[in-house]
């Protein structure tokens, strides 16, 4: 069964999309908390695309790549993708408050749910600051 993050960001929704879905602003917000960081990020929007960020400690203890095959892209909508033997599905729901971003994702066997979750949760938290400071600049 799969576990949902979701989060309502405060901006237009081509901002939104634009920063899910640009290595130079996943970089800026991908990470579950302020020791861990993203160095690299690659992108190939398309279904069949590759997508890769380089997730790292920032004391250089440990690192993963994170990466899939993107399985749907519907812009401004829907983000569905392929990693490893699990999948998940990112939607994007404009409302009259923002955007509405759900991330649906098969979890794993290693970590306990909640923890799984709470990670997901981090990196879209991180995410929805990103965006909003992005939007407060402009």
């Amino acid at each position: 069964m799969p576990i949902t993050v979701e989060t309502t960001v405060h901006a237009p929704l081509a901002a939104v999309w634009r920063a899910y879905t640009t290595p130079a602003d996943i970089v800026q917000w991908n990470a579950a908390s302020d020791d861990w960081h993203t160095t690299t990020a690659r992108v190939d929007l398309r279904v069949g695309g590759a997508f890769s960020s380089r997730m790292e400690a920032k004391d250089g203890s440990m690192g993963f790549d994170f990466a899939g095959t993107y399985t749907a892209v519907e812009p401004e909508r829907l983000l569905a993708y392929a990693f490893g033997d699990r999948t998940a599905r990112v939607e994007f729901r404009e409302q009259a408050d923002g955007v509405h971003v759900s991330v649906s994702f098969d979890p794993e066997e290693t970590h306990p749910l909640e923890v799984q979750r709470g990670g997901w949760q981090a990196i879209l938290d991180n995410f929805k600051r990103h965006v909003e400071q992005q939007a407060a600049r402009r």
